[in-house]
């Protein structure tokens, strides 16, 4: 059987460790903390998981601290999390039986990583990401921000969701300080950290010098495809919010030169035409997410409802719109099946149930 180092760092996290490392603590075989300057009760926390808690001057650079966290590490494997991380119960029974069943020939071990939720707490927002690596010095962090394993050896594809639930609000800006000290020291950029810095620009809402930023990503050779597809939306949202129609429409139309379009993709082209009640072309879009490829191991952020609920809920509505009211009525109780909870499916069938309720009495 394989052990594994669980490697965090933390600062102020007294409120979420806890939860993390009680989640986890039965399936991992050493916990190491390494904090960056906290000033609650997080160390002391940590202490009564274990005695491996060191102190770490932070410098602006998150694959830094972690790779120093993997120092630490004396079993077989590495796996990381952050405070506000959490393994649901089926996830660490999952885990343990990964540690039986895995061949030490493995280098690497990606598993989904749930990052968003609905208000029944289902998830809408999951990637994959290199959670467990093979202690032997090979595989480390690269990127002061947005911080990445680059993937490489044998991989293995694990069903063990990690969900990030945060419970409080960080440094929203932190991130983009940091791109920006990177900027003014004139340090390189590679294409993953070119592409997140226009995201932080875009969030920010800084949003022509993330079109800047973001064309300049797109210009790179190192550029990942998932990623390029990503900035072509992120880039229509900035052309939409800066009056750039057109651009804002091609833009979304670019990604089809990387490969069949994503849902998402499929479902910004609704978006855009429903904008502009141009409701047939609006549903032709909708239309095509249904069928559009949902690759969860592609490592691309994949919002889940654009596989399902989005188009239906918005189908719904073009076709409401252009009086094919059986069409409206079958999309919203296709989108009820999605979430049968959702405010927009309710209050669509309070419509609908009204409407033949009036049609009812005029006959």
């Amino acid at each position: 059987m394989i052990s594994i180092s669980l490697c965090m760092i933390v600062k102020d996290e007294e409120e979420t460790l806890a939860r993390c490392l009680e989640s986890v603590k039965e399936a991992v075989d050493e916990i190491i903390i390494v904090d960056t300057g906290s000033r609650d009760r997080t160390k002391e926390t940590a202490l009564k998981y274990t005695n491996q808690v060191y102190d770490y001057a932070w410098r602006d650079d998150f694959s830094a601290a972690r790779n120093y966290s993997f120092s630490k590490a004396s079993c077989t494997y590495c796996m990381w999390l952050d405070a506000d991380d959490v393994l649901p119960q089926k996830s660490t029974e999952a885990l343990k039986k990964l540690k039986a069943s895995l061949d030490e020939s493995a280098d690497l071990v990606m598993t989904p990583y749930q990052t968003a939720f609905d208000e029944k707490g289902r998830p809408v927002f999951t990637y994959y990401r290199e959670r467990i690596v093979k202690n032997n010095g090979k595989f480390l962090f690269l990127g002061k921000v947005h911080e990445v394993i680059p993937i490489s050896g044998n991989v293995i594809y694990a069903d063990i969701p990690v969900c990030h639930r945060k419970e409080k609000a960080g440094d929203s800006k932190r991130n983009l300080r940091i791109y920006q000290k990177m900027e003014e020291n004139k340090e390189p950029f590679d294409g993953r950290a070119l592409y997140y810095y226009g995201r932080e620009l875009l969030t920010h809402e800084q949003y022509e010098k993330s079109i800047r930023i973001l064309e300049d990503f797109l210009k790179r050779e190192d550029g990942w495809v998932e990623n390029k597809i990503d900035a072509l939306r992120q880039l229509a949202f900035c052309y939409e919010k800066t009056g750039q129609e057109q651009k804002t429409l091609f833009s979304l139309l670019r990604s089809l030169e990387y490969d069949v379009p994503r849902a998402e993709t499929c479902c910004a082209l609704g978006r855009y035409f429903m904008n502009r009640e141009k409701y047939a072309q609006a549903s032709f879009w909708y239309q095509q997410a249904f069928s559009a490829p949902q690759n969860t191991k592609s490592g691309a952020f994949v919002e889940e409802e654009c596989y399902g609920f989005l188009p239906a809920i918005s189908l719904c509505v073009c076709y409401d719109r252009m009086g094919e009211r059986e069409k409206a009525e079958y999309y919203n109780d296709l989108a009820g099946k999605y979430r049968p909870d959702s405010h927009w499916y309710l209050q669509n069938r309070e419509y609908f149930s009204q409407r033949k309720q009036k049609e009812a009495k005029n006959e």
